[in-house]
């Protein structure tokens, strides 16, 4: 009698242990396994994988409970991208995440079958990654980083409002970008205004192209381009020299090298794409029918720093309606 006593005890005893185990996981108790491929590092793209894991943390799924990431930066580097993507999918992921627009490109080459999101992609259907908005209808979905590029070139335009010409800097081997700069070309065309547009293919070539541009124009916008963004300090540097007001597509880009902007919050972007990754991980749904989201939260920054190395009243830049 004793010792089935004693083993009873012993049965409760691991059944009780069993259920705290599975308390502390939050009830997400299996492992899952996230593999991230991000386009190169800079503050936005950093932001949106910061807030894509905090979004995954905020639904249950902790990195180091019960929680797996696989994150590979490729640099810029399309050779980088290829066997990044190659490794990631060979480790049969339960979920990819893209951040970047070349980053999605390459895993949708490598995988027609694991659930995969992408962030910061300004157009997931002109980069081939899903076929509609509403119902992607492919093994992707995410997040769109279209900044109110409208917006944006209104806000340049009331820092200098007797503007003629304005120069417009990107990457055109970008697919994201062209789409930004096609709108802002259209827009500021519709105005009458001048455009006096560069690209620049490499981080390399930025300083030239903007000093071409600032010394010919009022003002400058940049999409939210990676190529600038990874160095937007070089373009600060330069605009600060020759005093002209520059608008940039991020918060982050502004923050480095530009004056002000409305754009995307992308820690905010990110978390949504963490929770649609939620939803996947979870058995909820399938990136196939989730459809893709815009930025809900847009962020509107003045650089005080560079409003007062061109001679400018911060106090004066109102944000846009």
């Amino acid at each position: 009698m004793k010792k089935n006593v004693l083993m009873g005890l012993s049965l409760v005893g691991l059944l009780v242990l069993g259920a705290c185990g599975q308390g502390d996981a939050g009830e997400k108790s299996d492992v899952k396994k996230v593999g991230i491929l991000q386009t190169v590092e800079h503050g936005s793209f950093d932001e949106a994988r910061e807030g894509f894991i905090q979004g995954l943390a905020d639904n249950g799924y902790k990195e180091g409970e019960n929680l797996e990431i696989d994150y590979q930066n490729a640099q810029n580097n399309q050779d980088n991208l290829k066997s990044m993507s190659e490794k990631l999918i060979k480790d049969d992921p339960d979920l990819l995440l893209a951040v970047g627009t070349p980053s999605g490109q390459a895993l949708a080459n490598g995988t027609q079958d694991i659930p995969t999101l992408v962030t910061a992609v300004t157009d997931l259907k002109a980069a081939k990654l899903v076929k509609s908005y509403d119902k992607p209808g492919t093994n992707i979905s995410g997040t769109s980083n279209l900044s109110p590029i409208k917006k944006q070139i209104d806000l340049l335009l009331s820092v200098v409002p007797d503007a003629k010409k304005i120069g417009l800097l990107y990457n055109a081997g970008e697919v994201n970008s062209q789409i930004q700069i096609d709108v802002a070309k259209a827009y500021l065309e519709e105005l009458g205004l001048e455009v006096n547009i560069k690209n620049a293919t490499t981080t390399n070539d930025v300083q030239q192209a903007t000093e071409s541009v600032a010394s010919d124009v009022d003002g400058i916008y940049i999409p939210t381009d990676s190529t600038f963004a990874s160095a937007a300090t070089v373009v600060g540097e330069v605009v600060k020299e020759k005093k002209i007001p520059l608008v940039a597509g991020s918060v982050d880009q502004v923050k480095e090298g530009g004056l002000v902007t409305l754009g995307v919050d992308y820690v905010s972007l990110g978390h949504q794409t963490g929770e649609m990754a939620a939803k996947i991980l979870d058995g909820e749904a399938t990136p196939q029918e989730i459809p893709v989201e815009y930025a809900k939260n847009l962020a509107f920054y003045v650089n005080e720093d560079m409003a007062a190395a061109l001679g400018i009243d911060p106090e004066s830049i109102k944000e846009p309606k």
